[in-house]
């Protein structure tokens, strides 16, 4: 009954469209249904799922230096296909990807004779679409100077997402930078804190017809990176950035040659959660753009800073985290701002020296430096121009360095997205892997760029330190990125912490609410292919033993990911598999125990037992194998505490 209702309410929308002169492109599976329209002058597009409208008629379109194409357009023609292509990447939450989708091209002409296409991707669950725009007239140069591009939800919609901040506030004037608190379940329409929207990625839950999932990809260059504007008559719009981004200086309208095309704009849907964390959509519809003479270095490192601040950025200090990296088994350790004045290059050759007769690389920061912002913090100055850039890195690449973490961008500006390129390309030249911090969102980048790792663009595990509000809500947060920021990029935390206290002697400072458990919950629920961990030497004799075999042995690349349970806001149980082993983490945010039957059967488990860290009495770690039910196991997850079940296929 249910699937003949589905297919009848198919056949109407395709019958509406055909009357009404709209196209429409569905779906390999049929569920999914995306129609296009020009009624009254305006294109504009609508969404269905299982025959339940998911987005409303939505405007379509651009206005430029050189005409309006948002209003008075005429839809001319269409040319349907398909896509199919696979391909393989370590660095994302699946290593092995298949993509077959359906794909409809719309042209639109206004009275004035310009033209513009829409192009549209639509998979099983993930829509893509962006605007290919032709040669105008004479004209080969094009600003784009608003998008019409919108979204309409049904009433009954609820939100959750980040505002965007204003621009040259927090401290040292470096925000934006994606790192501001959410608002769960509000109502669709709720107003953004600062008045200027909000950012991707961003989740809605449409009453009981399921949930969307909203960024956009393929951002290089050529364009600037766009946000949500705050509702506006129902409808949120494309915004771009603010002209105060970059101390001022840059343009907040994008520039593009003609023939050229936006990034894609992605929308997720399903009637669970399950599409929104599985989702490939960012690395679908984008390629690599330059090839390395080596892959990106995935692993885990130990990093300083987190639990003992500048004050640790010293050659001393380092030797325990250079050390504490080798007793872990880790790749890595991160030496963050200061060092060439704490320590100074002579120093750094001898370090770096040291920590590579330890089997460790060695990670460096490095401010983004340049204008737009009041950062003292050094190395300033060698990373905003190719000539000291270039120099630099040379100087990294002699010196055995593989990676730098790159910090402190001023916001979305097409001028700061060439910025990300040009360190990007500059340090593959060279050698090196890229992470960012204090930085924007990742758009399809993992793909796009072979030596890019990690970006932060998330309220991160360095708060935890700066005050205890942040400790007292880590569990609320962590609930929220797994259906969120981590499902739309890779997500560079720093989490797992085992100091109960937030300090460097494990006995002062701000306060952990979560248990072990949690913590090493998180370093399955995070997603990134470089962690950089908030583990101290102290952890080798004061953490628990099952804590630290775990953090020892867990991936930070994935073969494969599933949704098991979960809520935004509320709990998250996700299951990552490396090889044929199974990690299935979850954390609760209630303030009640919470007892969960979780179905295993997709994990294709071949046990009838599975290995269990648990918080429990007060968040004491516990270790037990329990009993596989028919494909089911039962668990209770404490307030603000975790687990970690493991299996072999």
């Amino acid at each position: 009954m249910k699937i003949h209702s589905r297919l009848t309410s198919i056949a109407t929308l395709l019958t509406l469209a055909l009357s009404t002169g709209a196209e429409s492109v569905t779906s390999p599976d049929g569920r999914l249904v995306v129609t296009v329209d020009a009624e009254g002058g305006i294109p504009a597009y609508s969404v269905s799922y299982d025959g339940a409208e998911i987005i409303r008629r939505s405007p379509l379109g651009f206005k430029s230096n050189i005409g309006d194409f948002s209003s008075d357009m005429t839809l001319t023609g269409s040319k349907s296909g398909t896509v199919n292509k696979s391909f393989d990447q370590d660095k994302l939450k699946k290593s092995h990807i298949d993509y077959n989708a359906n794909t409809l091209a719309t042209t639109f002409k206004n009275t004035k004779g310009g033209k513009m296409k829409v192009e549209w991707q639509v998979a099983d669950n993930d829509i893509a679409f962006r605007y290919i725009i032709p040669a105008q007239g004479e004209s080969r140069s094009m600003v784009v100077e608003s998008e019409a591009t919108g979204y309409r939800f049904p009433e009954e919609t609820t939100v959750f997402m980040t505002p965007q901040s204003d621009p040259m506030i927090g401290w040292k004037r470096t925000k934006p930078s994606y790192e501001e608190y959410y608002i769960t379940d509000a109502a669709v329409g709720t107003p953004s804190q600062y008045g200027h929207g909000f950012t991707f990625p961003a989740l809605m839950k449409i009453g009981d017809k399921g949930w969307v999932l909203l960024s956009e990809s393929g951002v290089d260059g050529y364009y600037c990176g766009s946000h949500l504007s705050d509702s506006k008559e129902g409808v949120y719009t494309i915004a771009y950035p603010m002209e105060g981004e970059n101390n001022g200086n840059g343009s907040a309208s994008p520039g593009i040659a003609l023939p050229g095309k936006t990034p894609w704009r992605t929308i997720t849907v399903g009637r669970t959660l399950a599409p929104i964390v599985e989702t490939t959509a960012p690395w679908n519809v984008v390629e690599p753009l330059y090839t390395t003479s080596r892959p990106a270095n995935p692993g885990k490192g130990t990093w300083s800073w987190l639990l003992w601040q500048d004050n640790s950025i010293n050659a001393e200090d380092q030797r325990k985290f250079i050390d504490l990296a080798h007793a872990m088994g880790y790749q890595n350790v991160l030496i963050d701002n200061w060092w060439d004045k704490n320590i100074g290059r002579d120093g750094m050759k001898e370090l770096i020296g040291y920590a590579r007769s330890k089997g460790v690389n060695v990670i460096l920061w490095y401010s983004s430096s340049g204008y737009w912002n009041d950062i003292e913090q050094s190395p300033v100055n060698h990373m905003d121009r190719p000539i000291v850039r270039k120099r630099e890195m040379a100087w990294l690449r002699d010196m055995g360095v593989k990676a730098i973490k790159v910090d402190f961008f001023g916001g979305d500006k097409q001028e700061t997205m060439r910025l990300y390129e040009d360190i990007l390309s500059d340090a593959a030249d060279y050698g090196l892997d890229v992470i960012f911090h204090g930085c924007t969102l990742p758009r399809g980048w993992e793909r796009m760029y072979p030596n890019y790792v990690g970006s932060e663009a998330v309220l991160a595990s360095e708060n935890l330190v700066f005050e205890q509000k942040f400790c007292d809500m880590e569990a609320f947060h962590a609930t929220l990125h797994p259906f969120i920021r981590n499902a739309a990029g890779i997500m560079e935390y720093g989490g797992t912490v085992l100091n109960h206290r937030l300090n460097r002697g494990n006995d002062g400072g701000t306060v952990r609410r979560t248990g072990d458990a949690f913590q090493l919950a998180t370093a399955v629920l995070f997603q990134n292919p470089v962690q950089n961990f908030a583990l101290a030497p102290n952890n080798l004799t004061d953490a628990p033993s099952d804590a630290i075999s775990f953090m020892k042995d867990v991936p930070t690349t994935w073969d494969d990911v599933k949704f098991i349970d979960g809520y935004p806001g509320r709990y998250a149980v996700v299951a990552r598999r490396s090889g044929n082993r199974w990690y299935i983490a979850g954390v609760n945010a209630t303030a009640k125990p919470l007892k969960l039957t979780l179905d295993l059967k997709p994990l294709g488990l071949t046990s009838d037992t599975i290995r269990m860290l648990a918080d429990r009495n007060g968040k004491e770690l516990k270790a037990t194998d329990v009993k596989i039910k028919q494909g089911e196991v039962k668990v209770v997850i404490e307030p603000d505490g975790g687990v970690v079940l493991t299996a072999t296929m």
